[in-house]
């Protein structure tokens, strides 16, 4: 069996007024993420891990924020497109584990939701899926609440 990993980060600016969409699900806040796309940071660090792991560009090649059709896209469709580039490689998800960092809001409440939504995307169990967070106990750009950030490690098999 041919297993590949790959590792995927993304960071976005937090404003007051924007919505904060992450893993594929609105999460209510008083900020949300400046971006070209949704600014779904929890999906563009599973697309870039995907993109690694088979061995592809960064979601920036594929999906460039100079590009007017990605203008407001959904990154559910972003992380459907860097999955069906995965599997014409031929791989599937072993397993995906995530983390967000961020101070607030608290996004427990909603892992549950996100995974469903991921791995439905992903085509793969929920119990391949893992989503966490973590604070940075008020320190640095994610303490300050100015952005947000998120890293994701994937498994793909052959």
């Amino acid at each position: 069996m041919k297993i590949r990993t790959g590792q995927g980060i993304d960071f976005h600016r937090l404003e007051k007024g924007l919505k904060l969409r992450l893993g594929g699900i609105l999460i209510p806040s008083e900020k949300g993420c400046v971006a070209h796309s949704d600014g779904d940071v929890l999906l563009h660090a599973i697309c870039d891990a995907i993109l690694g792991a088979a061995g592809l560009r960064d979601i920036g090649f594929y999906f460039p924020d100079t590009d007017r059709q990605f203008k407001g896209i959904d990154s559910k469709t972003l992380l459907k497109r860097s999955f069906s580039m995965a599997k014409s490689a031929g791989y599937i998800i072993g397993n995906l584990d995530a983390t967000v960092c961020l101070e607030k809001p608290k996004i427990a409440p909603y892992v549950d939701e996100m995974k469903s939504v991921i791995s439905g995307i992903l085509e793969t169990n929920p119990g391949n899926i893992s989503v966490k967070a973590t604070t940075t106990e008020r320190m640095g750009f994610t303490g300050r609440e100015e952005g947000i950030m998120a890293i994701a490690s994937v498994l793909l098999t052959k």
